[in-house]
């Protein structure tokens, strides 16, 4: 999907895009690496948007691991689905997916859970709702990684959100800033507890 496709996107859904650009490779390196990705057995992508996490999560993902993307938008649903095949995506909110309908008889839930998601643009008890939804999904020592644009973690969603994550079961670590995206970025990492 070209750059001006998404700018479209973003000027005609600007609360559930949530950026003017996709994400860079830099990011989409550093929040891979940051939530395990090449070891996961199931990966959760939230808010995939044009695919810029899912490309590299493509070229790192081991051939038996099981993917699932949610995203709002069913026109970048319609092209991830043709430029992903063998990957599921599902034009879904991420607060009220019903994932037991979705996993397997056996399967506890996810290894890693990677959000391109537009935290602060999110009211507070959105936030709440999906991280409710979410992160008990989230296996015993698997990761849940998610992004903040800097300067932007220090508005009042942006520092309710991290208080969020700090509530959560586990450990919460931050990333370096990655200065090359636009705006730059970095990586809020939450592990679950063994």
């Amino acid at each position: 999907m070209s750059a001006s496709t998404f700018v479209r996107e973003f000027f005609r859904s600007w609360k559930t895009t949530g950026a003017i650009l996709p994400s860079s490779v830099a990011l989409a390196h550093r929040i891979i690496e940051s939530a395990n990705v090449p070891r996961a057995r199931r990966v959760l992508e939230l808010g995939p948007g044009t695919g810029a996490f899912t490309e590299v999560i493509k070229d790192c993902l081991p051939h038996t691991a099981n993917y699932l993307g949610l995203e709002l938008n069913e026109r970048f649903v319609e092209t991830l689905q043709s430029r992903f095949p063998g990957f599921d995506f599902v034009a879904a909110a991420a607060q009220q997916f019903d994932f037991d309908q979705y996993l397997r008889p056996g399967e506890e839930g996810f290894d890693a859970i990677v959000s391109g998601l537009p935290w602060t643009a999110f009211p507070e008890q959105l936030q709440i709702e999906i991280l409710n939804n979410v992160l008990p999904k989230l296996v015993p020592g698997g990761c849940f990684a998610t992004f903040a644009y800097w300067g932007f973690h220090r508005l009042p969603r942006g520092r309710h959100f991290r208080e969020l994550l700090k509530q959560q079961p586990g450990r919460l670590r931050v990333t370096s800033v990655v200065w090359g995206n636009v705006p730059p970025a970095f990586v809020y990492v939450v592990q679950r507890d063994e």
